[in-house]
């Protein structure tokens, strides 16, 4: 039982939609920044002069004892006092239509599939409850240190004995995100996953379930992507600016 790599044609026989070309690049980075940004918690909270908790004597009267005039301790230019426009709680989130989302998880699986990182394996189930087991049985797939494992459901035991793994990441067919398809050296699917991942590729028909795309929000531990930048941009994204003219009216 070993991994094999998955070719493009092989991909389009499993009914996987390959993208050509550039087409996708704008859509990879829109959802892995909307991604990021929803995983904030944007809990920066200051206190305004109103609502730090000081005395609201006058520390000293208005005339006669040289000083500049004073009314209040909780004043921003005092020590322990307000803060002038300092940042409170907000939603950080951006919105990103279906049909993006669907485009961006097209594009990054076309491109780890045309890199020969993604390998088939017809299962993969660890026969006893041990990380060294579930160690050895990977080590036989591939050599990589970041792997993703793509299955449409895994045995109780294989998640308990990979838990502990921090590198390697198990995600089901119908969960796998975006950025997970990028974050990891190595992807390895299983051949029950392909069908559900050609679904989720194709487009839909007029009438589908509003659900056929959960794709937005497991963690990746903070792995780095061989696709991404040292800044987190997908690499080779950016919009192509505009130049807008104006015609006189005739």
């Amino acid at each position: 039982m070993s991994a094999t790599v998955l070719t493009a044609d092989a991909a389009k026989a499993a009914n996987i939609t390959m993208i050509e070309g550039g087409r996708g690049t704008q859509a990879v980075h829109d959802v892995v920044v909307a991604m990021r940004a929803a995983r904030r918690s944007g809990s920066a909270n200051t206190k305004t002069k109103a609502e730090v908790n000081l005395s609201g004597a006058k520390p000293w009267r208005q005339k006669g004892t040289g000083r500049a005039r004073a009314g209040y301790k909780s004043s921003p230019i005092w020590r322990g006092g307000g803060v002038v426009f300092g940042p409170k709680p907000r939603d950080y989130s951006k919105k990103v239509s279906k049909t993006v989302r669907r485009l961006a998880f097209q594009k990054a699986l076309t491109e780890r599939i045309n890199a020969g990182d993604v390998l088939t394996i017809d299962a993969f189930a660890v026969t006893e409850l041990k990380t060294k087991s579930f160690l050895t049985l990977l080590k036989q797939q591939t050599d990589a240190k970041k792997v993703l494992l793509i299955s449409d459901s895994f045995e109780e035991n294989t998640y308990r004995a990979a838990r502990n793994v921090k590198p390697v990441l198990l995600a089901t067919a119908a969960d796998v995100n975006t950025e997970q398809l990028l974050a990891f050296d190595k992807i390895l699917v299983t051949t029950g996953a392909l069908a559900k991942l050609g679904e989720r590729t194709s487009s839909p028909s007029p009438g589908a379930s509003r659900t056929a795309s959960r794709s937005d929000s497991q963690d990746t531990r903070g792995l780095r992507s061989p696709l991404l930048d040292g800044e987190g941009r997908v690499r080779g994204s950016g919009r192509a600016k505009r130049s807008s003219t104006t015609e006189g009216a005739e």
